[in-house]
């Protein structure tokens, strides 16, 4: 029969974010998982007063105290958790006695946002269903008349001047700004499977960057922040590079011409599990994220940015976003979003590529 393991080793392994909260309710103790959780240092965290350095929008003296006298666990559902360093989310809070001792209580934090993204995924995958078949019709309906427009613009302007000349050449642009629409519309409904094999994620972000710094990022500073430890990805190269020039592109255009800052972030967090339709589940520990300080998403349409036709920015065509959802439920993958004035964070997560792949 197998030791137990040390408590100490329980304690790192735990997935959720933890807090040992002693007597006069200061931090006594962190796990890796809380400091990840709330991007502050358990050096940092120690000693400090509940309500220093995090905030809990719940009466959390009250619900201590209620802990210590009952002796009992108490769950406290839809509290609003955040720091200085992270966007406030939605999370529940499990509180407990810690064993005998009278004044030490266990906190754990189980944020809400894996649950609601999952829960966001089908209504996702809906909508994206409706885009591809309506993306054929319009595609073969709308696109080909509108070439016949544009022509018949281009062949009466050949007669005309002044302000009748100005008419037909604004027939023409619009008729080619809608045709783009189609375009992009068009490489939504592609549905075309991808070719998954083992992938260098850091190879996919540098080729992405190269692209974008040239191009519409050239006004932004792109900086990388990558764990060159990190095992190969399993998805389609070509596909990912398509999902982190468009996220790139979002954040430069959150810029609105302006100068910015991007940050390419790469790490390993193994908490993150998708159960798929069939009941089966995958680990996605393989993390990069696109950091952008501009402006953030309008709370207005922040639960929907991902499905199509919804955009923050005026003229925009909401399928970007759509687009990258739709990829990387294709490669197996997830996206999610914080956002706040000033850090928009889009997470990507990804499986690990089998053995077998990696010399494929």
């Amino acid at each position: 029969m197998s030791e137990l393991p040390a408590p100490g080793i329980i304690w790192a392994s735990l997935p959720s974010p933890a807090l040992l909260i002693d007597g006069t309710d200061h931090v006594l103790e962190v796990n890796p998982a809380a400091e990840l959780f709330l991007n502050i240092s358990a050096r940092a965290l120690k000693g400090s007063a509940m309500g220093e350095r995090i905030s809990i929008d719940a009466p959390m003296a009250e619900i201590l105290a209620r802990v210590r006298a009952g002796r009992a666990a108490l769950f406290i559902n839809d509290v609003v958790v955040g720091t200085s360093e992270r966007a406030s989310v939605l999370c529940n809070l499990q509180l407990a006695p810690l064993g005998e001792d009278p004044d030490t209580v266990l906190l754990l934090i189980n944020p809400r946002e894996l649950a609601d993204r999952l829960e966001r995924a089908s209504q996702v995958k809906s909508a994206a269903r409706s885009a591809v078949g309506m993306a054929e019709m319009l595609a073969h309906e709308i696109k080909n008349p509108l070439a016949g427009i544009s022509g018949a613009a281009q062949l009466l302007s050949m007669g005309l001047r002044g302000e009748d000349l100005e008419l037909t050449d604004l027939i023409v642009a619009e008729t080619r700004r809608v045709v783009k629409l189609l375009e992009q519309v068009e490489q939504f409904g592609d549905v075309r499977p991808p070719e998954l094999k083992a992938v260098n994620i850091h190879d996919v972000l540098d080729r992405a960057r190269r692209s974008a710094v040239v191009g519409f990022a050239a006004h932004m500073s792109v900086i990388e922040d990558y764990d060159p430890s990190l095992p190969l990805a399993l998805g389609d190269a070509d596909q990912l590079t398509q999902v982190f020039l468009n996220l790139l592109k979002n954040a430069a255009e959150a810029a609105k011409g302006g100068r910015g800052t991007i940050r390419l972030r790469s790490f390993y967090d193994r908490s993150l599990r998708l159960r798929r339709a069939d009941g089966s589940g995958s680990a996605l520990p393989l993390q990069v994220e696109v950091i952008d300080d501009g402006p953030g998403i309008p709370p207005a349409i922040a639960a929907e940015i991902f499905e199509p036709f919804v955009s923050g920015r005026e003229n925009g065509t909401g399928l970007g976003l759509a687009l990258v959802s739709k990829i990387l439920s294709q490669n197996g993958g997830w996206i999610g979003v914080e956002s706040q004035p000033g850090r928009t964070v889009f997470r990507v997560s990804l499986a690990v590529a089998p053995k077998h792949l990696e010399n494929t």
